[in-house]
């Protein structure tokens, strides 16, 4: 090797360090594969794969530096629990590659975690990404998260889920649902895109959260830069933080709220009939309520998306004055979805399936209808005869 080719090669793994992550590894394992090419074969090809790194190098270092630059306005509101544990919080992601944070649901755990590995410098030399069950909670909170950080969405807060993705350069927090995470495992096995990943809702125990979760109790021992966040509701904490070495554990609080219980029984004699089913008796219990009260909205579950149609077909009959019926399921359009967070004038009353259940928080919903019948995927291990 000449000494201009080996000057040029250290110059260039000196410029890796200001590179992004994904580069730093990438572009250095190919300067490694070109210094040991013989210098019988070193020919004009060598000295544009060369000149390609270099450029790639320079392209990376400009948006890393762009990425540093990048002003965030990062506050906690006070009134979630968890503002009283971001020290905490902080502290012991640094010191360990693995915490487990449970916390209630109306803690604000999934909101301010991804704030505060902001606020440690995390997300500036590769993504933070942050995985949701479902597409509905990824997109709606990515929009939150940008309106709180004040940056745009699908700017320096992206959202990526089946078939859509808002991302950009500048995206320094990935929200995205389990099953792209999974899917991407299959292109970067070392998820080289990411310093940080958050598992929300670890509770729910998906196949897809369950293989995340394995994987990444692997990964951790490839990557030790890398950081794993758990955050669930309830799960077993000491399964949990055994799995994954001792992990600490961080416990907060929820926010409670007096509630008042109304069993509401089903008409004996329109039953008799045959015809009468839960969506009647919802439909019905929406006709009450609005008699009774005009202040707050109503969130109604039901079982699926055909049973949210059937629901409010039958409450716009009825000419509710003053009332607007939405829908809330997961194949609804992003624009359709925002509705339901950007609450107006008109009392609502929102016909949702299981998926308000967790990660999402409605704004304004005063009274929740419960049919207690929900779709739920269950794996039967005797094949039917």
């Amino acid at each position: 090797m000449s000494t201009d080719d080996r000057g040029r090669l250290s110059s260039i793994e000196a410029q890796l360090d200001g590179c992004m992550g994904i580069d730093r590894v990438k572009l250095g394992r190919r300067l490694r594969q070109l210094k040991r090419r013989p210098a019988c074969k070193r020919s004009s090809s060598w000295h544009k794969d060369l000149d390609r790194i270099q450029e790639r190098v320079r392209q990376s270092t400009r948006i890393r530096r762009q990425r540093a630059e990048i002003c965030l306005s990062i506050e906690y509101p006070q009134q979630l629990p968890i503002a009283e544990r971001v020290k905490q919080i902080a502290s012991t992601i640094e010191k360990h590659p693995v915490t487990v944070i449970v916390g209630e649901t109306g803690s604000g755990k999934t909101t301010q975690i991804p704030k505060i590995c902001l606020a440690a410098g995390r997300g500036r030399d590769a993504k933070i990404g942050c995985t949701q069950p479902r597409r509905v909670a990824a997109q709606s909170l990515s929009r939150r998260l940008a309106e709180e950080l004040e940056v745009g969405w699908g700017a320096e807060v992206g959202c990526k889920i089946r078939f859509r993705e808002r991302t950009s350069l500048q995206t320094l927090v990935k929200m995205m649902t389990d099953g792209i995470l999974l899917a991407e495992i299959r292109s970067d096995t070392d998820l080289l895109e990411y310093d940080t990943i958050i598992v929300d809702e670890a509770h729910e125990r998906s196949l897809n959260i369950d293989f995340i979760l394995g994987y990444l109790r692997l990964l951790v021992k490839r990557r030790p830069d890398l950081k794993v966040i758990i955050t669930s509701a309830t799960i077993d904490v000491a399964r949990f933080s055994q799995a994954f070495g001792n992990a600490p554990v961080i416990e907060v609080s929820g926010r409670l709220f007096p509630v008042e219980v109304r069993y509401w029984p089903l008409d004996e004699r329109m039953q008799e009939r045959g015809d009468y089913t839960f969506i009647d008796a919802a439909a019905a219990a929406v006709d009450d309520i609005l008699k009774e009260s005009r202040q707050g909205d109503l969130l109604v579950f039901l079982p699926s998306e055909r049973d949210i149609r059937e629901t409010r077909e039958r409450l716009a009959g009825r000419s509710l004055r003053g009332v607007e019926i939405l829908p809330l399921f997961g194949r609804l359009s992003a624009a359709e979805q925002e509705r339901v967070f950007a609450p107006g004038d008109r009392q609502r009353v929102v016909l949702a399936t299981n998926i308000a259940e967790t990660s999402l928080t409605i704004p304004r919903i005063r009274y929740v209808i419960d049919t207690g019948l929900a779709r739920l995927s269950r794996y039967h291990p005797r094949p039917h005869t």
